[in-house]
């Protein structure tokens, strides 16, 4: 599923603020209420992070946010943050298995995947 950044409105360096938005329609498909929590792999990270999904806002119609300091210093450390006003990076959220998911970078087109250049 594609996700989209999310900060608070600070861009702190420590990486507080930051976390992904996910779309109702895809939280309905992909979360169930009775986790309290969900793991998080950031990228090629091997540590999982425990990320609190037991909030009315995550269940509500607005905020849908799944917040973690390590997704901010994540996106800060690849240079996605901070990012202009109004343009949040897209990204992939990948549902793993039961409460297990994966966040990936998405490769834009045109973006050099490795090999040789010419010139």
């Amino acid at each position: 599923m594609v996700v989209t950044a999310w900060n608070n409105g600070r861009h702190n360096e420590s990486g507080s603020g930051y976390g992904i938005k996910i779309s109702v329609a895809d939280r309905d498909q992909h979360f169930q209420k009775n986790w309290k929590t969900i793991l998080l792999r950031i990228d090629d990270q091997k540590k999982e992070i425990k990320i609190n999904t037991n909030k009315k806002s995550f269940w509500g119609n607005t905020c849908r946010e799944l917040i973690h300091k390590q997704i901010g210093l994540w996106f800060r450390q690849t240079k996605m943050a901070p990012w202009p006003k109004g343009t949040p990076p897209s990204l992939k959220l990948i549902h793993v298995s039961n409460n297990h998911f994966m966040l990936k970078t998405i490769v834009q087109q045109g973006t050099a995947q490795g090999g040789c250049r010419k010139g």
